[in-house]
């Protein structure tokens, strides 16, 4: 049997997390508290699987134009956990995920202890506004370069970026990988489509 977490006692760290008995519930660890996610909608999971698929296709297809022995990294499906900090613990889980080949954990067992490249976020309808800035703020403090959020009742996406900078890309736009898939492109419309 799995050990169960009482959230309302101490913090609990990434360890204590990784062996928690969820129950199919999507779980997160915010400066060591167990916060509990409701599970994703239909259409979430449709532009998250369509943008996992999308990467992972570019990157095959990299790999053989450069004739490389390893492609640029590794796309990770949902809900793959990173530990981004430690004393109190944080870790989340992004809708997809981009780890440079250079970059990725020699131990792959657990939360790796690194923030993804890439990160991207799918907004489900009662998503609040502060919880998702605080949110891409843990992934950039702890190291992505490159946040997606993507907002499907808006159609459109905001990209932060390491150095600071934002954009909102437009459905008639297209989300690009910048130096961390150099040449890839993603027309928004094909994600809502």
């Amino acid at each position: 049997m799995l050990p169960t977490i009482d959230s309302s006692s101490d913090p609990i760290n990434a360890e204590q997390l990784f062996m928690y008995d969820a129950q199919g519930m999507r779980t997160e660890l915010i400066r060591g508290r167990l916060v509990v996610r409701e599970p994703a909608g239909y259409r979430h999971g449709d532009i998250a699987v369509r943008i996992t698929v999308e990467i992972a296709l570019f990157l095959r297809r990299d790999q053989a134009d450069r004739a490389a022995l390893h492609p640029l990294g590794d796309v990770l499906a949902a809900e793959t956990g990173f530990t981004l900090q430690r004393n109190p613990d944080t870790v989340r889980a992004p809708d997809v995920a981009f780890v440079s080949y250079h970059r990725r954990p020699i131990d792959q067992r657990g939360f790796a202890e690194l923030a993804p490249d890439l990160v991207v976020e799918v907004l489900s309808p009662n998503d609040r506004p502060l919880d998702v800035l605080r949110k891409v703020a843990d992934w950039l403090n702890a190291g992505s370069s490159l946040v997606w959020v993507i907002d499907p009742m808006r159609r459109v996406a905001r990209v932060y970026k390491d150095d600071g900078g934002e954009e909102i890309v437009s459905e008639s736009s297209a989300l690009n990988g910048d130096a961390i898939l150099p040449g890839f492109t993603l027309p928004l419309a094909n994600l809502f489509s």
